[in-house]
């Protein structure tokens, strides 16, 4: 496809006037033709002129000769004189035989007075277009008629393109067709009743490319397909040069817009551009249009869903009734076997919620399956289940006559125990998953605002600022597969949250096992806490459960980190009882003595290493330095600088300095044998504890 599809031939719209030279003296092909047409307008627009300029000869004697020049196309512009009378005043100054630079100063005068008068008239001709454009869409803001607006939009752009043809024309998706929807200067009636397949005609190019197209004789134009349908109709109308833009809705081309005249014509850029905009509000209109139907369709069906259920009220009323009750009664948190008494008191019998188990098997799965209550000797059966899964039934006892409306009361009463039953546990699930993340984030040091913190624990009922002890419990029994672990986990996993709901703390699953923050009584030891929370975790899962637990703790939401230190010292105790054959067991870092100090361990380790050779290591982050290196060679040397040079391939004065440095840094007693001690206990720690080896 060329480019000249997508852009019209012709000249520019915009009028451009050319300078003549001096002498030359001939206006523009359509002015001079206006000039010899003899318009008694024209001549008295001369008239007026050559007064003027009689004037103007009086008193230009004292005037620069630009202005003087100047003077009579001002006022021709001032009174919007048609271009020809522009000619006027410089075939005037010629036959009084003026001076070449008068007749020069007038001819440049008349170019500029030319192109002022065409941007004017270009400046008028798109405010036109602008307020055409604004009047079609507040139209369209007050959209009541599509067709009213469309064919304001299709006047509208025959007008300003001055054509002597427009119209639009519309897909038809059931017949996949085109149809003539709206015309503005039509005579002919074939024309104005065309029908058009799919890709016929300069509209077929348009919608084909979803581009405008333009053609300045549409019977030798070979573009496009010719059709003797669309032909014929054009050749009744009389078109020639036509006009096609896209009325597009996304990337769908829904129409086409067209301006055509009867002659040959080339279409300039501007108008292409009008022409689109036109076909953008059309094509917005035809939208909203349809929008509207689809609500008053819409509408109308609910007008009809509303007289259906009116016709029914009657019948359901009761049904409705008792649904608000069990609502109500759900939302008061009520149970199961409250939802049982209130159906029993509806249904006049007695109503018992049972588990799947105690229920008749037979009965109970015919009603699973049908969503029915079915009936049993002289009760009724009506399951209770969400998906595939069986969560028990509703037994209505001694009550073997129950009309239909009583049946679907039944019915829905053992929907709301099912919704009841997995709102239930889906609230203890979530409840679990809080409880979880808010022990994650402590554990990971995430979400430092203690404030936060507390709020979040507050809300699940525990209590931050008091004493915890952090607790890691564990299934030592080998399991048999991969799902028996993975169960026993599960089981694991729910004890420990129940444990720690009701006794207001936190639990979360974490390293194969589970994590427990739980507050301590007053009187309780960490190692009673633990003994007694491997007890009952052993007891829930049918299983041994060994328990660690660390030291207490205080103010978990200030300092981050605590609770991660706290698990790891009850990991450690953990794994020292599974080392000691001591599985199914709580045991504190308190219960092993000396041992229990090295579990424990300082818990301040970062911090000894601060405050001891703190200022050391960061005067050698800060400038590049080795004063850490120098210190450990001069304690591994036996404190002996002319030993230290040799380790460390340096110059003994480059030893001194350094010592001086860190004596700087430490104080002066930083030899004495106490602080050496210290000093080399935090360089081992801070060795051990770096990332990389030195």
């Amino acid at each position: 496809m060329s480019s000249d599809h997508a852009q019209p031939t012709g000249r520019p719209t915009t009028t451009r006037a050319t300078a003549p030279t001096a002498g030359a003296g001939a206006a523009p092909h359509d002015d001079a033709r206006a000039a010899r047409s003899g318009d008694r307008h024209d001549a008295a627009a001369g008239r007026g002129g050559e007064a003027q300029d009689s004037r103007v000869g009086r008193h230009d004697a004292g005037l620069p000769t630009d202005v003087a020049a100047g003077a009579p196309f001002l006022e021709l512009l001032a009174r919007g004189a048609p271009a020809a009378a522009y000619e006027q005043p410089v075939l005037r100054a010629r036959a009084e035989g003026r001076p070449a630079a008068w007749i020069a100063a007038l001819e440049h005068a008349k170019f500029l007075a030319l192109r002022v008068r065409a941007e004017l008239e270009g400046r008028r001709r798109r405010e036109a277009e602008l307020s055409a454009l604004f009047e079609t869409a507040h139209d369209l803001a007050g959209l009541r008629d599509l067709d009213s607006v469309l064919q304001a939009i299709v006047q509208r752009a025959r007008s300003l393109l001055g054509t002597d043809v427009a119209y639009l024309t519309l897909n038809d998706p059931a017949r996949g067709d085109t149809y003539m929807r709206v015309t503005e200067g039509s005579v002919a009636a074939r024309f104005q009743q065309l029908r058009l397949g799919m890709g016929e005609g300069l509209g077929g190019l348009v919608a084909q490319t979803a581009r405008p197209y333009v053609t300045d004789d549409y019977f030798k134009d070979a573009r496009f397909q010719h059709t003797g349908t669309i032909d014929d109709g054009v050749q009744d109308e009389g078109l020639v040069a036509i006009l096609g833009v896209p009325l597009m809705l996304g990337r769908q081309v829904i129409g086409v817009l067209f301006a055509a005249d009867r002659r040959a014509r080339v279409f300039e850029r501007e108008q292409i551009a009008l022409l689109g905009s036109f076909a953008a509000l059309a094509a917005a209109a035809i939208d909203s249009a349809n929008l509207l139907t689809e609500t008053r369709s819409a509408l109308a069906g609910l007008e009809r869903a509303n007289e259906i259920i009116r016709d029914r009220s009657g019948v359901i009323e009761r049904a409705s009734e008792v649904h608000d009750r069990l609502a109500e009664l759900v939302l008061r948190g009520g149970g199961v076997h409250d939802v049982a008494a209130a159906v029993s008191q509806v249904l006049a019998g007695t109503v018992d919620f049972t588990e799947a188990g105690a229920a008749p098997a037979r009965a109970l799965e015919a009603s699973r399956a049908e969503g029915h209550a079915v009936r049993h000797g002289d009760d009724w059966i009506a399951a209770v289940a969400a998906g595939g899964e069986l969560l028990g039934a509703l037994v209505l006892r001694g009550h073997p006559g129950l009309d239909p409306v009583d049946q679907r009361t039944l019915e829905r009463a053992a929907m709301v125990t099912s919704l009841l039953l997995l709102a239930r546990r889906s609230a203890a699930e979530a409840e679990q998953r809080v409880r979880g993340e808010l022990l994650d984030d402590l554990l990971d040091a995430r979400d430092r605002d203690p404030r936060l913190l507390s709020e979040r624990a507050a809300r699940l009922g525990a209590d931050l600022d008091a004493t915890h002890v952090v607790l890691a419990a564990r299934l030592d029994a080998p399991a048999a597969d991969a799902d028996e672990e993975a169960d026993a986990r599960r089981r694991l996993w729910s004890a420990a949250f129940h444990l720690a709901a009701t006794r207001r703390g936190l639990a979360a699953a974490r390293d194969g096992g589970t994590v427990l923050l739980l507050p301590l009584r007053k009187g309780d030891s960490a190692t009673d806490l633990a003994r007694r929370t491997a007890r009952h975790l052993g007891t829930a899962v049918h299983e041994a459960v060994t328990v660690g637990a660390s030291a207490p703790v205080d103010d978990l939401a200030t300092h981050a980190g605590t609770v991660t230190a706290a698990y790891e010292e009850a990991r450690r105790c953990l794994e020292a009882l599974a080392l000691l054959g001591r599985t199914g067991d709580g045991a504190a870092a308190e219960d092993f003595g000396f041992l229990g100090l090295l579990l424990a361990g300082d818990r301040d380790i970062a911090g000894f290493v601060e405050r001891t050779v703190g200022r050391v290591v960061a005067y050698d982050e800060r400038r590049g330095t080795d004063l850490i290196r120098t210190l450990e060679s001069y304690f591994a040397c036996g404190m002996s600088p002319a030993r230290t040079k040799d380790e460390l391939h340096v110059h003994v004065n480059t030893v001194a300095q350094r010592l001086e440095r860190v004596g700087r840094l430490l104080g002066d007693d930083w030899q004495t044998p106490a602080r050496a001690l210290e000093i080399q206990l935090a360089l081992r720690l801070h060795r051990l504890s770096s990332p990389e080896p030195r």
